[in-house]
């Protein structure tokens, strides 16, 4: 029987250290080699068995959604925390830790890079926790609202992932070694500037183009956002 939280017998904490140390070992190497690379590549890395991985996690597909998981949650709480919230600091904290934070951005783009129903999935799960946090942000005044809030959440989560696919595309060179950390400066060096920028000033002095183009498009399913009353003001 497992202790109960707070509680932990020292076997216990051992489990959890292994079995952490484990998907921080998968990361890293899924990170480098894309998700072809093998239980026994991982469980080196670790300084485990393959025995051990099995026995936390079952098999290379059920560890990959234990890491899915875990990187989904560390994307949502960094981004809830600045964009919910407002307070950039934790934000500007993990730039100044890019060597922590660079295996996880090159992990999502391998992601994407590999396809298939886990990128799918993997986006859609992205899109719902951007839907989140911008609703809390809406609700806390700091986040303008939309008429169609999954439609914008599924917009800015594409962005983002191009922005790291086309840097990796356009710099492999930053990735070779297997240390992320230039990589991950140089995308939030060309990306972070302009896209704040573009976030919380606009791009159009007015709203022509939008209004021209409602005309003709179908109002947003209901319950997708707020409805013209809920319309940024020009």
């Amino acid at each position: 029987m497992r202790s109960t939280p707070g509680r932990l017998s020292a076997a216990d904490r051992r489990d959890l250290t292994s079995a952490a140390r484990i998907r921080e070992a998968a990361i890293l190497r899924f990170a480098r080699d894309g998700f072809d690379a093998s239980l026994r590549t991982i469980a080196a890395d670790a300084g485990v068995s393959g025995a051990l991985i099995v026995h936390y996690f079952g098999s290379k597909k059920d560890l990959r959604r234990a890491c899915d998981e875990w990187v989904l949650g560390q994307i949502r709480d960094s981004k809830r925390t600045t964009l919910a919230t407002g307070d950039s600091g934790p934000w500007l904290a993990q730039l100044g830790r890019a060597e922590q934070y660079a295996p996880l951005a090159v992990y999502v783009a391998r992601t994407f890079q590999a396809g298939g129903e886990s990128a799918a999935e993997f986006f859609d799960h992205l899109v719902d926790d951007v839907v989140d946090y911008l609703a809390e942000g809406e609700r806390n005044g700091l986040i303008r609202p939309s008429r169609d809030n999954r439609a914008r959440a599924r917009l800015l989560t594409g962005m983002s992932v191009g922005s790291m696919l086309l840097q990796m595309t356009l710099h492999p060179e930053l990735l070779r070694g297997g240390d992320f950390t230039g990589f991950f400066r140089h995308l939030t060096e060309t990306v972070t500037a302009p896209a704040l920028e573009l976030y919380s000033e606009g791009l159009l002095t007015s709203r022509k183009l939008l209004d021209d183009y409602l005309m003709y498009v179908p109002d947003p399913p209901a319950g997708a956002g707020g409805g013209e009353s809920a319309a940024p003001p020009s």
